[in-house]
């Protein structure tokens, strides 16, 4: 779909009132249309909130940012994705399941267990690693040089195992409990790995299917739970396994931000520098009263043993192999992943062991 977009009619689009345009006040020059399909309440919306202050501001006006909270622009991933390639939409922000119909190679983020802890995954998720110079390349190449991908920041903390029926210490009770997943492959094939039973459900359906027993469970951080208040329809075991980091990947319009001189392009980048710090730290807020509501409402939150997340990791690692032989890039993706997350641990252990000193 992407593919077939060229420079020309991404050009076109500009001159004829794409998303970054001088505007006719005078002020400012260039303007951002940036959306979120989300609500204010989300690690997206402070994210944008702190891009929006730190851009206007270190331009001094000369770029305004939009923000569009909510489906005002698009409403799914491959509708927001294609008003980002059109140039209608200049920033976007998705998960990777949202994003991995358009580019596969993004559900890396999805395969559990690689990423120990939050420092871990924000060293190996910051800007100039082997992963995101190698993750940045392929975005632009599978859409034809329309989308870039700007940084990747966090969206509700970690993917934690959550259902209606029982307590989950080990892989084997997970056994038969129908858990939502979004329609990518690679959470059903880690769901299928588990022993449990993928069920594809749209998000706004889920409080709904939870109460009627159509799911039993899902992949959920706990704001993201205590939020969509699914402990009101029944969910009230959650398995603190963090098998993934919820990874928010900020697209937007190369042609567009091409097209603005290298030292607001030089405050835009900065911008992102400060919407993903700002997202990093967000969730880690916002979970402290989120798991105490869930316990304080009769909730179970179990904390595995060191073997027993070993378990859950053995039992996930046919995922891998299915991920890098089924997914173009996949191979190149993941190992450039581990490499960053090598390189991380490494650095981590040798300032903490100074710390220690």
């Amino acid at each position: 779909m992407l593919k077939g977009l060229t420079t020309a009619a991404l050009a076109a689009t500009l001159l004829t009132g794409g998303a970054i345009s001088a505007l006719a006040d005078g002020h400012a020059e260039y303007k951002i249309r940036a959306t979120a399909n989300s609500n204010e309440n989300d690690e997206d919306y402070d994210g944008l909130v702190v891009f929006k202050n730190f851009v206007e501001q270190a331009s001094n006006g000369k770029i305004e940012v939009e923000m569009f909270i909510g489906t005002q622009l698009c409403s799914n991933g491959a509708e927001c994705l294609q008003g980002v390639a059109d140039g209608n939409i200049d920033v976007y922000i998705s998960t990777s399941g949202g994003a991995s119909g358009i580019f596969p190679f993004v559900q890396v983020l999805d395969l559990p267990y690689l990423m120990a802890d939050d420092r871990v995954a924000e060293a190996a998720l910051t800007n100039g690693t082997d992963f995101m110079n190698t993750m940045k390349d392929m975005t632009l190449e599978a859409s034809g040089g329309a989308i870039r991908l700007m940084t990747v920041g966090n969206t509700g903390g970690w993917r934690n195992f959550a259902n209606t029926k029982r307590r989950v210490a080990s892989p084997s009770d997970m056994e038969g409990l129908k858990i939502r997943t979004v329609v990518a492959d690679l959470p059903q094939e880690l769901v299928k790995a588990l022993g449990a039973s993928p069920t594809p459900i749209p998000w706004p359906e889920l409080f709904t299917s939870f109460q009627t027993g159509v799911v039993e469970g899902s992949k959920n951080g706990i704001t993201d739970i205590m939020g969509m208040k699914f402990p009101d329809a029944g969910l009230q075991y959650v398995t603190l396994d963090g098998h993934a980091y919820m990874g928010a990947l900020w697209f937007m319009n190369n042609e567009n931000f091409k097209a603005m001189p290298a030292e607001l392009q030089r405050v835009v980048v900065d911008g992102f520098y400060q919407l993903q710090q700002a997202t990093f730290a967000s969730p880690k807020r916002k979970s402290i009263q989120a798991y105490q509501d869930f316990t304080a409402g009769g909730g179970d939150l179990y904390v595995p043993t060191p073997d027993e997340k070993q378990a859950f990791k053995e039992a996930a690692a046919p995922v891998y192999d299915w991920f890098k032989s089924n997914v173009d890039g996949g191979d190149a993706i993941f190992n450039a992943l581990t490499t960053s997350v090598a390189a991380a641990e490494a650095d981590i252990e040798a300032a903490r062991a100074a710390d220690l000193n």
